[in-house]
């Protein structure tokens, strides 16, 4: 896993988690990195200061990683099956199901779905509260 120092073109930084160098590139080639904060695809690395190892070992830092890596994406899991178990599935109609919630004109309830960079940038610029939902890890039996 690589971790990676992000910002879109709006300047918002964020750091996001990938299996290897070349899927970053890969994913950003095919427009699957966004920002949070905006939800715009104009992503790019941001300077960051390298992990320099010292001379003396270190003790156990490969396992505490690994640990936290694996920690990281039980988490992911946890919280993708609590929405798809608990939120109302709504596909391509979640940003103007949303809006139509925030106005009250539907009933209030949790919902998930997908939306465009543009449509989630426009919910959040009116106050409708929104949040990207994480990417499903990787099944832990089939990673390397």
């Amino acid at each position: 896993m690589i971790r990676y120092a992000l910002k879109c073109d709006q300047t918002h930084g964020f750091e996001a988690w990938f299996g290897s160098s070349s899927d970053y590139d890969d994913q950003a080639a095919r427009g699957l990195v966004e920002c949070p904060f905006c939800g715009t695809r104009a992503v790019e690395k941001a300077v960051m200061a390298p992990s320099i190892s010292g001379t003396k070992k270190s003790g156990p830092a490969p396992d505490v990683a690994s640990k936290v890596q694996s920690m990281m994406m039980q988490a992911a899991r946890e919280v993708r099956a609590h929405v798809e178990a608990n939120f109302d599935y709504v596909g391509d109609s979640f940003a103007r199901e949303a809006r139509d919630i925030h106005e009250g004109k539907s009933e209030k309830r949790e919902i998930y779905g997908e939306a465009t960079p543009a449509e989630v940038k426009k919910l959040k610029e009116d106050g409708v509260p929104v949040s990207a939902l994480p990417d499903a890890p990787p099944d832990p039996s089939k990673v390397n």
